[in-house]
């Protein structure tokens, strides 16, 4: 079909009678719909009594206390139960941690009802009589804030950090120029103490039995670390309450130069560590079964002879 043509029937192309108004049921022309009414700048705007009017934002100085509340409820949750910041105030676990490392505390695992395992090293709060002689400053008020949601370390808590060396149920000694024993076995611990440290020349002890609920501790730092060794006339022989233990530190988090994580030492993972600290159950065990063995045999010998 050409351009210009049409089909169906031909009219008159005179059309300079006919009406050019707007057809209706259009837009603007008679019984059409009304389109929106022009805006001061001749845009369209809201009818009247149509939708609801566009919200306003908030200015960011209004949001600003929120965001902040918000964070600082997350930061005391944190702290109170997932992660704790500490501070490393003496040379007693060197060279492991130095004086003034920050190193991070899971406080998780314990809620959960995990017990510190040899090896770790772990915060915990004073026992009792372990740190009376020791002066603490006095924070301000910032300091206190700040201690309080966990962003930095508590200075009024009496806090310890050292490595555990046996739990309940172990006994532990080290005699003068000797290793360290756990449950009669001899740990290799060149790879954490401090070198040129003897185990324990400086305060041998022991044999000495860790009551079930608690550990037995030791700074890396053996000639600089008053430790479960200095402390055996308070109750538990120097041990301390598993229900003092704040966490297991397992990084060091700053400065980012020392960078690292503390792992349990590979001496701590020897099978016969545990093995002497499980012959007691695997005996009562076996004295509780051996009843109901000849009980048993004694009813099968007198079925047999009965037939």
């Amino acid at each position: 079909m050409a351009v210009g043509a049409r089909s169906g029937h031909d009219e008159p192309e005179d059309r300079s009678g006919r009406d050019e108004s707007p057809a209706a049921g259009t837009p603007g022309g008679p019984g059409g719909d009304v389109g929106p009414p022009e805006g001061p700048e001749g845009g369209s705007g809201p009818a009247d009594g149509g939708g609801a009017p566009r919200r306003k934002q908030r200015s960011f100085w209004v949001e600003l206390p929120l965001l902040v509340g918000i964070a600082l409820v997350l930061a005391l949750l944190i702290k109170t139960f997932l992660v704790q910041a500490f501070s490393i105030p003496s040379d007693s676990m060197q060279n492991t941690l130095q004086r003034g490392d920050r190193v991070l505390v899971d406080k998780l695992t314990p809620w959960f009802g995990a017990e510190p395992e040899r090896g770790e090293v772990v915060v915990f709060h004073d026992p009792g009589g372990w740190l009376d002689d020791t002066v603490t400053p006095e924070p301000n008020a910032v300091q206190k804030f700040l201690s309080f949601i966990g962003l930095m370390p508590s200075s009024e808590e009496k806090d310890l950090i050292k490595r555990v060396v046996a739990v309940g149920g172990d006994t532990v000694e080290c005699k003068e120029n000797g290793p360290v024993t756990v449950n009669g076995k001899s740990l290799d611990e060149k790879s954490f103490i401090f070198p040129g440290n003897t185990p324990c020349n400086d305060k041998p002890f022991g044999p000495i039995e860790v009551p079930e609920g608690r550990i037995f501790v030791m700074g890396d730092h053996r000639q600089n670390s008053l430790d479960s060794r200095y402390h055996q006339e308070l109750p538990g022989q120097g041990t301390v309450s598993t229900d003092e233990v704040v966490g297991r530190a397992v990084v060091v988090a700053w400065p980012v130069g020392r960078w690292s994580t503390l792992p349990v030492p590979d001496t701590f993972d020897q099978p016969a560590l545990n093995a002497a600290a499980s012959m007691a159950p695997a005996a009562l065990g076996v004295a509780g079964a051996l009843p109901l063995v000849l009980w048993r045999r004694r009813r099968l010998t007198g079925g047999r002879t009965a037939g």
